[in-house]
């Protein structure tokens, strides 16, 4: 058995930020995942991005009414869906990265505003061993911040 605590039905539970980081190339001020909170492998994802209001685009996005730009959102769900691929499809150390191909239906709902945390839902919605494609949806609390779907690419880095 791995370092992750899994379950008989494949769901990781157990995945801290180092984690995410090993998954990941990301890093400060670019690295958008805290935590996973659960991963059901070849499924879905549920991570989590604590919003702080130390994070450097709220400096202008905006002055006096601090928002997290809707892009990161999508970027957030991305690495999310990276973190997804990488364990579902056994990447970690092939010296393969997940990269952003398309970017589609995206739709912002609410606003994500400092010290809330995001939660990060990702699901596959096809998956092959080059091209994967998922549906992601953001949000605070019971309120969804942001929809999309969006297609990545499995390659060398």
């Amino acid at each position: 058995m791995s370092e992750e605590q899994t379950a008989p039905q494949g769901v990781i539970t157990d995945y801290d930020v180092r984690k995410v980081m090993a998954a990941l190339p990301h890093r400060y001020p670019l690295l958008l995942v805290d935590r996973v909170a659960s991963l059901t492998l070849n499924e879905r994802i549920h991570a989590v991005k604590a919003v702080s209001m130390n994070e450097q685009f709220f400096q202008g996005h905006f002055p006096g009414r601090p928002i997290m730009p809707g892009v990161l959102q999508i970027e957030a769900l991305a690495q999310a869906a990276g973190v997804l691929a990488v364990e579902s499809l056994g990447l970690a150390g092939s010296g393969k990265l997940v990269y952003f191909m398309a970017i589609e239906e995206a739709k912002f709902r609410n606003p994500v505003e400092p010290g809330v945390l995001l939660d990060l839902h990702v699901e596959f919605t096809q998956k092959r061993s080059r091209v994967c494609k998922f549906a992601g949806r953001a949000m605070v609390g019971d309120k969804v911040t942001c929809e999309v779907s969006f297609t990545a690419m499995i390659a060398d880095s």
